[in-house]
C-alpha cells in the first residue's frame, strides 16, 4: 500500500505541481520513505523505493532514460542517508533533511557523470539551501503522519 501511494505521489508531482527554478521539485514521495523506515524497517523501505522507481518511470515514460538514472541516483543517496540515519535514531527530521540533500547531490553528480558537466556544481548552494527547506516540510508531514498513524493504532487497539 505504501509502494502504490509512493507512486500516485511521485507521478502526481512531477505531471501536476510545476517544478521551482531548475527544476526543483518538494519531493513529497519521500514521506513515503521516511514513514517506511520508521514503521516497518530498512528491507520494506528499500521494497518500496525499488517499486517506486520501477513504476514511477514506466508511467512516466523515462524508464532507462536520462531523467530516469539521474533521479535514481539521488533517490539512492537519500534512502542511503535515510537508513544510516535510522540506525543512529537521529530525528525524522534531521533525517528527512540531509536526504534531501543527499538527494540532490546524488542528481549532481549523475549530471557530472552523463554530460561531463563539472560545472553544475555552482547550483549546490543553492540547493543546499532549497534541500534543507524541502526536507523540513517532508520531515514536518512525516512526523505529522507518524503520530497520526500511531494515534490511531492506540485508538484501534480498545475497539
Amino acid at each position: 500500500m505504501l509502494a502504490a501511494l509512493a507512486v500516485v505521489l511521485n507521478v502526481v508531482e512531477n505531471l501536476m505541481i510545476p517544478p521551482l527554478a531548475f527544476g526543483i521539485r518538494f519531493g513529497i514521495a519521500n514521506i513515503i520513505s521516511l514513514l517506511a523506515i520508521k514503521l516497518f524497517g530498512k528491507k520494506e523501505l528499500l521494497f518500496i523505493v525499488v517499486l517506486r522507481i520501477v513504476i514511477a518511470n514506466l508511467i512516466k515514460g523515462t524508464i532507462f532514460g536520462t531523467s530516469f538514472w539521474i533521479s535514481t541516483s539521488g533517490v539512492i543517496i537519500s534512502t542511503i542517508i535515510i537508513i544510516i540515519l535510522d540506525s543512529i535514531k537521529a530525528s525524522l527530521l534531521f533525517t528527512s533533511m540531509l536526504s534531501a540533500l543527499g538527494h540532490s547531490f546524488g542528481q549532481l553528480m549523475a549530471v557530472v557523470i552523463l554530460y561531463n558537466q563539472i560545472n553544475i556544481f555552482s547550483l549546490f548552494p543553492m540547493l543546499i539551501i532549497v534541500s534543507i527547506a524541502t526536507g523540513v516540510l517532508t520531515g514536518l508531514l512525516s512526523n505529522y503522519a507518524i503520530k497520526r498513524i500511531k494515534t490511531n493504532q492506540i485508538t484501534n487497539i480498545g475497539t
